[in-house]
């Protein structure tokens, strides 16, 4: 169980520094340029209606932290 609440704690304190990057960096440029707006995203829209689904946006994400967390994890 000691070993759940350091990876808990661990993923927390990754939220919270990512957060704080993300706020910081609209701060400065109104928005992440490249954050959401990938080639690959869905955008659908018609009338006033709009959806939209960060389809690669999520996969590079995942990508990137999955290697982040393999190379964390290395013992």
């Amino acid at each position: 169980m000691a070993d759940l609440g350091k990876i808990l704690l661990g993923v927390g304190l990754v939220m919270v520094l990512l957060g704080g990057f993300l706020l910081l960096v609209s701060n400065f440029s109104g928005k992440v340029p490249w954050l959401g707006r990938m080639p690959g995203d869905i955008y659908i829209e018609r009338g006033s209606w709009r959806f939209y689904f960060p389809l690669t946006t999520s996969i590079v994400l995942s990508i990137a932290l999955t290697v982040l967390f393999w190379l964390f994890s290395r013992r």
